[in-house]
């Protein structure tokens, strides 16, 4: 096997992994709807509501990042030719999207029963539904990011971040519901289902920030510094510096392109050489599938060179 087909390889095992993972998530949140659905319609709690209208919308998310999964995995064709990983910013930004609805939808309900009043029965019976939900909640989250970070894929990883907040909503509820059964303060099933709402609503902008930053190819501080270490720690000998560095991410895909500047006289097959050697050792400092394009100058009229290009008119 060539090394290429290695890779190809491994690269199908890796998208057969996220795609097994993706659908577990997606037949998993249908599970716990149903289950958070009934402990409700036992109770008529509103944080129990506000924790089954939080799933159903993670089961929209779910699907949307299921496609996402599939559609970022597809290879670069003619309409794309940089590939189709970006869509993954896309399902993370819808997640985030869906949470805030859901958060709205919380906080209607809530203040709807604090005016008109509500009731509420079957506490137990309730509390002991939630538990088992939150229990699969947490086994699942905990197991989509391990997944996620293990393969490189943000999508898998926002989903599990969506899954924890599951838990986090339900052992909110599953705290009103023991004050309920112990007080009549039935006040406090609304005041923590807005708490919870304002929760998620945190969650939610932090996953629509994520997913504007990769669409507006906000710049990773960890990634440059790492890129910049290596390029200074080579210069030296042929390589005498180098300018306008620019990198971006497309989800597990790193493209980096800069100018490396190489002693005059060099010829082009030695200063191409020593190029693929810095292009492998940025490729070996970063995480991921590294993409890097290296324009070669020389070092004393790379200047002249430029004002070429400094007075075109971008516009025509």
């Amino acid at each position: 096997m060539t090394k290429s087909e290695f890779n190809n390889a491994r690269v199908a095992d890796r998208n057969k992994r996220c795609q097994k993972a993706i659908r577990i998530s997606l037949l998993v949140s249908l599970l716990v709807f149903g289950i958070k659905l009934s402990a409700y319609l036992f109770t008529g709690s509103n944080s129990v509501l506000s924790d089954a209208a939080e799933s159903f919308v993670h089961i929209f998310a779910v699907g949307f990042s299921t496609f996402g999964v599939y559609l970022s995995q597809k290879p670069p064709d003619r309409d794309h030719p940089y590939g189709h990983e970006r869509i993954g910013f896309f399902s993370v930004g819808a997640e985030g999207t869906l949470i805030l609805i859901a958060a709205l939808t919380i906080c209607y309900q809530s203040i709807k029963s604090l005016i008109f009043g509500v009731e509420v029965f079957n506490l137990e019976l309730g509390a002991g539904i939630i538990f088992i939900s939150a229990l699969i909640n947490l086994v699942l989250g905990l197991f989509l990011i391990r997944t996620g970070k293990r393969e490189k894929n943000m999508i898998l990883v926002g989903n599990g971040k969506h899954t924890l907040t599951d838990v986090y909503t339900s052992s909110g509820v599953l705290i009103t519901l023991f004050l309920l059964s112990r007080t009549d303060l039935l006040f406090l099933d609304a005041i923590v289902a807005m708490g919870i709402a304002v929760y998620i609503s945190v969650e939610g902008y932090r996953l629509l920030r994520y997913a504007t930053t990769g669409l507006m190819d906000t710049m990773d501080d960890t990634t440059d510094a790492a890129i910049r270490n290596v390029l200074d720690k080579e210069i030296g000998g042929s390589f005498k510096g180098w300018h306008d560095l620019r990198h971006r991410s497309t989800g597990s895909t790193t493209w980096v392109e800069f100018h490396a500047l190489f002693e005059a006289g060099i010829d082009l097959e030695t200063a191409h050489m020593e190029a693929t050697i810095l292009e492998r050792k940025i490729m070996d400092r970063l995480q991921g599938y590294v993409i890097v394009t290296i324009h070669l100058e020389p070092e004393k009229e790379h200047i002249a060179h430029h004002q070429t290009l400094r007075d075109l008119d971008r516009g025509k």
